[in-house]
Protein backbone atom coordinates (compact mmCIF):
# COMPACT_ATOMS: atom_id res chain seq x y z
CA UNK A 1 0.00 0.00 0.00
CA UNK A 2 3.06 2.63 1.16
CA UNK A 3 4.65 1.79 -2.40
CA UNK A 4 0.85 2.24 -4.45
CA UNK A 5 0.33 5.50 -2.53
CA UNK A 6 4.44 6.74 -3.11
CA UNK A 7 3.08 5.89 -7.02
CA UNK A 8 0.60 8.03 -6.67
CA UNK A 9 2.11 11.21 -4.96
CA UNK A 10 5.07 10.54 -7.62
CA UNK A 11 2.56 11.23 -10.50
CA UNK A 12 0.91 14.06 -9.34
CA UNK A 13 3.93 15.74 -8.10
CA UNK A 14 5.14 14.95 -11.67
CA UNK A 15 1.80 16.34 -13.24
CA UNK A 16 2.33 19.78 -11.58
CA UNK A 17 5.56 20.44 -12.18
CA UNK A 18 5.88 22.85 -15.46
CA UNK A 19 8.28 21.70 -18.14
CA UNK A 20 7.59 18.05 -17.87
CA UNK A 21 4.95 16.14 -20.40
CA UNK A 22 2.45 15.78 -17.51
CA UNK A 23 2.16 19.05 -16.69
CA UNK A 24 0.51 19.76 -19.66
CA UNK A 25 -1.99 17.09 -19.52
CA UNK A 26 -2.81 17.87 -15.43
CA UNK A 27 -6.52 19.03 -17.26
CA UNK A 28 -7.24 15.41 -18.37
CA UNK A 29 -6.88 14.19 -14.98
CA UNK A 30 -9.47 16.40 -13.64
CA UNK A 31 -12.93 15.41 -12.85
CA UNK A 32 -14.99 18.71 -13.46
CA UNK A 33 -13.62 20.32 -16.49
CA UNK A 34 -16.18 19.70 -18.56
CA UNK A 35 -16.07 21.53 -22.13
CA UNK A 36 -13.98 24.58 -20.61
CA UNK A 37 -10.76 25.27 -22.91
CA UNK A 38 -9.09 27.73 -20.25
CA UNK A 39 -8.39 26.06 -16.65
CA UNK A 40 -6.99 27.64 -13.82
CA UNK A 41 -5.66 25.11 -11.24
CA UNK A 42 -4.70 26.43 -7.48
CA UNK A 43 -2.70 23.60 -5.54
CA UNK A 44 -2.74 23.93 -1.80
CA UNK A 45 0.33 22.65 0.01
CA UNK A 46 -2.16 20.99 2.39
CA UNK A 47 -5.64 20.78 3.73
CA UNK A 48 -4.57 23.05 6.38
CA UNK A 49 -1.99 25.10 4.83
CA UNK A 50 -2.93 28.60 3.75
CA UNK A 51 -0.15 28.72 0.80
CA UNK A 52 -0.62 27.31 -2.71
CA UNK A 53 0.91 27.37 -6.44
CA UNK A 54 -1.07 28.45 -9.42
CA UNK A 55 -1.03 27.34 -12.93
CA UNK A 56 -3.03 28.16 -15.52
CA UNK A 57 -3.91 26.05 -19.23
CA UNK A 58 -5.08 25.98 -22.12
CA UNK A 59 -6.96 23.69 -24.51
CA UNK A 60 -5.54 24.09 -28.24
CA UNK A 61 -7.72 23.67 -31.69
CA UNK A 62 -6.03 20.42 -31.37
CA UNK A 63 -7.39 18.77 -28.37
CA UNK A 64 -4.32 18.63 -26.48
CA UNK A 65 -4.38 21.12 -22.69
CA UNK A 66 -0.85 23.33 -22.79
CA UNK A 67 0.67 24.69 -20.00
CA UNK A 68 -0.03 28.83 -20.74
CA UNK A 69 1.15 30.13 -17.08
CA UNK A 70 3.91 27.99 -14.84
CA UNK A 71 3.55 28.09 -11.60
CA UNK A 72 2.85 31.29 -9.84
CA UNK A 73 2.82 31.39 -5.80
CA UNK A 74 -0.47 32.13 -3.92
CA UNK A 75 -1.89 32.50 -0.95
CA UNK A 76 -5.19 31.13 0.41
CA UNK A 77 -7.70 30.95 3.36
CA UNK A 78 -6.44 31.67 7.05
CA UNK A 79 -8.61 28.40 7.83
CA UNK A 80 -7.25 26.32 5.63
CA UNK A 81 -9.70 24.84 3.07
CA UNK A 82 -12.56 22.39 3.08
CA UNK A 83 -14.76 20.59 0.39
CA UNK A 84 -17.44 23.59 -1.09
CA UNK A 85 -20.27 21.52 0.26
CA UNK A 86 -19.10 21.26 3.51
CA UNK A 87 -17.59 25.11 3.90
CA UNK A 88 -19.11 27.17 6.63
CA UNK A 89 -19.59 30.76 6.28
CA UNK A 90 -16.64 32.63 9.00
CA UNK A 91 -14.54 29.95 8.98
CA UNK A 92 -11.80 31.39 6.91
CA UNK A 93 -11.20 28.19 4.53
CA UNK A 94 -11.02 28.13 0.85
CA UNK A 95 -13.63 25.98 -0.94
CA UNK A 96 -11.83 23.03 -2.93
CA UNK A 97 -13.85 22.35 -5.74
CA UNK A 98 -14.60 23.41 -9.89
CA UNK A 99 -16.03 26.46 -10.85
CA UNK A 100 -16.66 29.16 -13.29
CA UNK A 101 -15.24 32.12 -14.10
CA UNK A 102 -17.95 34.49 -14.76
CA UNK A 103 -16.65 38.09 -14.37
CA UNK A 104 -14.04 40.64 -12.84
CA UNK A 105 -13.99 44.03 -11.13
CA UNK A 106 -11.36 46.04 -9.36
CA UNK A 107 -10.42 49.17 -7.69
CA UNK A 108 -8.25 49.94 -10.82
CA UNK A 109 -9.60 50.60 -14.20
CA UNK A 110 -9.95 47.24 -16.41
CA UNK A 111 -6.72 45.72 -17.06
CA UNK A 112 -7.64 44.70 -20.65
CA UNK A 113 -10.03 41.55 -19.96
CA UNK A 114 -12.68 39.84 -22.05
CA UNK A 115 -14.75 38.97 -19.15
CA UNK A 116 -17.44 41.57 -17.87
CA UNK A 117 -15.42 43.72 -15.73
CA UNK A 118 -16.72 46.94 -13.11
CA UNK A 119 -14.15 49.36 -11.83
CA UNK A 120 -15.96 49.55 -8.11
CA UNK A 121 -16.19 52.75 -6.17
CA UNK A 122 -16.64 53.51 -2.88
CA UNK A 123 -20.75 52.75 -3.20
CA UNK A 124 -20.08 49.39 -3.97
CA UNK A 125 -20.58 46.62 -2.04
CA UNK A 126 -21.06 42.65 -2.25
CA UNK A 127 -23.54 41.42 0.39
CA UNK A 128 -22.83 38.45 2.82
CA UNK A 129 -25.91 38.83 5.19
CA UNK A 130 -26.87 35.40 5.91
CA UNK A 131 -30.29 36.30 7.72
CA UNK A 132 -31.26 37.98 4.09
CA UNK A 133 -31.28 35.11 1.44
CA UNK A 134 -32.53 37.30 -1.81
CA UNK A 135 -29.75 39.17 -1.85
CA UNK A 136 -26.70 36.67 0.00
CA UNK A 137 -23.51 36.70 -2.49
CA UNK A 138 -25.13 39.62 -5.04
CA UNK A 139 -23.02 42.50 -5.60
CA UNK A 140 -24.74 45.69 -4.74
CA UNK A 141 -23.96 48.85 -6.84
CA UNK A 142 -24.78 50.91 -3.46
CA UNK A 143 -26.30 50.99 0.00
CA UNK A 144 -29.84 51.79 -0.56
CA UNK A 145 -31.56 53.71 2.46
CA UNK A 146 -34.63 50.82 1.60
CA UNK A 147 -32.39 48.03 1.29
CA UNK A 148 -32.71 44.89 3.09
CA UNK A 149 -29.18 43.46 3.83
CA UNK A 150 -27.04 44.62 6.55
CA UNK A 151 -23.84 46.58 5.68
CA UNK A 152 -22.40 45.28 8.53
CA UNK A 153 -22.11 42.07 6.88
CA UNK A 154 -21.00 43.45 4.14
CA UNK A 155 -17.95 43.82 1.58
CA UNK A 156 -17.32 47.73 0.65
CA UNK A 157 -15.08 46.37 -2.19
CA UNK A 158 -13.18 50.09 -2.32
CA UNK A 159 -12.24 49.20 1.12
CA UNK A 160 -9.61 46.81 -0.09
CA UNK A 161 -7.67 48.92 -2.58
CA UNK A 162 -4.97 46.30 -2.64
CA UNK A 163 -6.44 42.60 -2.85
CA UNK A 164 -9.15 44.12 -5.11
CA UNK A 165 -7.00 45.81 -7.40
CA UNK A 166 -8.21 43.81 -9.54
CA UNK A 167 -10.73 40.45 -9.10
CA UNK A 168 -12.49 38.00 -10.86
CA UNK A 169 -15.49 35.98 -9.59
CA UNK A 170 -15.35 32.67 -8.65
CA UNK A 171 -18.98 30.93 -9.03
CA UNK A 172 -18.94 29.27 -5.65
CA UNK A 173 -22.34 29.29 -4.13
CA UNK A 174 -23.82 31.86 -6.14
CA UNK A 175 -27.41 32.40 -6.45
CA UNK A 176 -29.30 31.93 -10.01
CA UNK A 177 -31.29 34.80 -11.18
CA UNK A 178 -30.07 38.49 -10.12
CA UNK A 179 -32.75 41.10 -10.88
CA UNK A 180 -32.93 44.62 -9.80
CA UNK A 181 -35.54 45.68 -7.05
CA UNK A 182 -36.80 49.10 -8.09
CA UNK A 183 -38.46 49.74 -4.99
CA UNK A 184 -35.72 48.25 -2.22
CA UNK A 185 -33.18 49.53 -4.90
CA UNK A 186 -31.27 46.41 -4.71
CA UNK A 187 -30.17 43.14 -6.27
CA UNK A 188 -31.98 40.31 -5.31
CA UNK A 189 -32.48 36.68 -6.69
CA UNK A 190 -35.70 34.65 -6.00
CA UNK A 191 -33.12 31.19 -5.84
CA UNK A 192 -30.81 32.15 -3.08
CA UNK A 193 -27.55 30.48 -2.49
CA UNK A 194 -26.74 28.81 0.68
CA UNK A 195 -26.23 30.99 3.51
CA UNK A 196 -24.13 28.71 5.46
CA UNK A 197 -21.28 28.20 2.90
CA UNK A 198 -20.24 31.27 2.88
CA UNK A 199 -19.83 34.57 -0.10
CA UNK A 200 -17.26 36.75 -1.69
CA UNK A 201 -14.95 34.13 -3.17
CA UNK A 202 -12.82 35.73 -5.65
CA UNK A 203 -9.21 35.36 -6.96
CA UNK A 204 -7.48 38.71 -6.11
CA UNK A 205 -4.59 40.45 -5.56
CA UNK A 206 -2.21 39.14 -2.32
CA UNK A 207 -2.25 41.61 0.33
CA UNK A 208 0.54 41.03 3.32
CA UNK A 209 -1.11 37.62 4.23
CA UNK A 210 -3.72 34.47 4.06
CA UNK A 211 -7.29 35.41 2.47
CA UNK A 212 -10.50 34.80 4.12
CA UNK A 213 -11.32 32.08 1.77
CA UNK A 214 -10.44 33.34 -1.62
CA UNK A 215 -7.00 32.93 -3.30
CA UNK A 216 -4.89 35.64 -3.93
CA UNK A 217 -1.71 36.23 -6.75
CA UNK A 218 0.91 39.08 -7.19
CA UNK A 219 -0.96 41.79 -8.91
CA UNK A 220 1.03 41.61 -11.64
CA UNK A 221 0.38 38.07 -12.09
CA UNK A 222 -3.79 39.05 -11.45
CA UNK A 223 -3.23 41.42 -14.33
CA UNK A 224 -1.60 38.36 -16.60
CA UNK A 225 -4.59 36.40 -15.83
CA UNK A 226 -7.70 38.83 -16.35
CA UNK A 227 -6.09 39.73 -19.86
CA UNK A 228 -5.65 36.23 -21.13
CA UNK A 229 -8.97 34.77 -19.43
CA UNK A 230 -11.70 34.13 -22.07
CA UNK A 231 -15.72 34.03 -21.19
CA UNK A 232 -15.76 32.31 -25.11
CA UNK A 233 -13.23 29.47 -24.02
CA UNK A 234 -15.50 28.66 -20.95
CA UNK A 235 -12.69 29.19 -18.07
CA UNK A 236 -12.99 27.25 -14.92
CA UNK A 237 -11.01 27.24 -11.50
CA UNK A 238 -10.05 23.35 -9.78
CA UNK A 239 -9.00 24.25 -6.52
CA UNK A 240 -7.89 21.72 -3.87
CA UNK A 241 -4.96 20.98 -1.72
CA UNK A 242 -2.62 18.86 -3.98
CA UNK A 243 -3.93 15.59 -2.78
CA UNK A 244 -7.29 16.16 -3.36
CA UNK A 245 -7.30 18.11 -6.75
CA UNK A 246 -8.55 14.86 -8.99
CA UNK A 247 -11.23 14.44 -7.16
CA UNK A 248 -12.33 19.08 -6.88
Amino acid sequence: MRRLAAAIGFVLVAALLPGTPAAAALPDKLAHVGNARQVIVVSGNSWGSTYATLRAYQRGSDGEWRLKFGAMKARSGYGGWAWASQRVQDTGQTPAGTFRITEAFGVRADPGTSLPYRKVDKNDYWSGDNKDAKTYNVFQPYASAKRTWRKSQAERLAAYPTQYAHAAVIDFNRPAGVRWDATRRQNVTSTPANTRLGSAIFLHASGKGSTAGCVSVSRANMVRLLKWLNPAKKPRIVMAPASALTRA
